[in-house]
């Protein structure tokens, strides 16, 4: 099996360098890119199969390299930056980001979440294609072999956690789901009490496949507990 190719996109070349070198004793192939016009170039020219992003970097910013990506690829993002606030975290995920580490960090976590987000991935490529599954809701229609939402007969791009989340909801349409359990069963992680991501991904679904997304019908909130699919099966 050949290995992960992964974009770094970091304008620190001490930092670039310590996670290159380490990523790649774990059997990642790496390239590197110290400013957002290069990453762009790279990108288009290079297949990857993960992004690792600064948002602050020069000529063009990290949110300016990741819409760039985002207009081609659904390739796993994840955030690499000293910007902590929950406004930044908020914009980030909302533009399309898959995660987000907040500097300083351990390259011991970087390389969980690049894991974590790569069997994502993996479980998307690796399902059967023979037997198309169809799950429908209403106007929405989600197709397990080829991985797409259309409404309508329009398709809906969605991200892989965005996908997840309204996979779990149409697969179980009687079921509520609290936040903690999105989270472990989405971000293949343990809870830790952070709502936001959970929150961004709902807001940033609803605003894709509700018709009003302040008066929503597909996704629910449940109050006190979590959300769950609307009765429209």
């Amino acid at each position: 099996m050949n290995p992960y190719r992964i974009l770094l996109v970091e304008d620190d070349a001490e930092i670039s360098e310590m996670l290159k070198n380490y990523l790649e004793t774990e059997n990642y192939e790496v390239a590197c890119a110290l400013d957002g016009q290069h990453a762009c170039a790279m990108f288009d020219d290079t297949p990857f199969d993960l992004v690792l992003l600064d948002l602050m970097i020069p000529k063009v910013s990290g949110m300016g390299v990741m819409q760039h990506i985002r207009e081609k690829s659904y390739v796993p993002i994840i955030i690499l930056s000293a910007k902590d606030s929950e406004s930044d975290k908020t914009l980030g995920l909302g533009l399309g980001a898959d995660d987000y580490i907040t500097k300083p960090f351990s390259v011991v976590e970087v390389l969980a979440r690049i894991k974590a987000a790569l069997r994502r991935t993996m479980q998307y490529d690796g399902a059967a294609v023979d037997a198309p599954a169809l799950l429908k809701a209403g106007e929405l229609t989600m197709n397990l072999s080829d991985y797409t939402v259309k409404k309508r007969d329009e398709t809906i791009e969605l991200t892989a956690k965005e996908f997840e989340i309204l996979k779990l909801f149409m697969q179980n349409p009687k079921k509520v789901y609290t936040k903690e359990q999105l989270y472990s069963l989405v971000w293949n992680d343990a809870y830790c009490g952070d709502e936001n991501a959970v929150n961004v991904h709902i807001s940033r679904l609803r605003n894709k496949i509700e018709e009003d997304p302040r008066s929503p019908k597909y996704v629910l909130t449940v109050w006190g507990i979590g959300y769950k699919l609307g009765g429209l099966l």
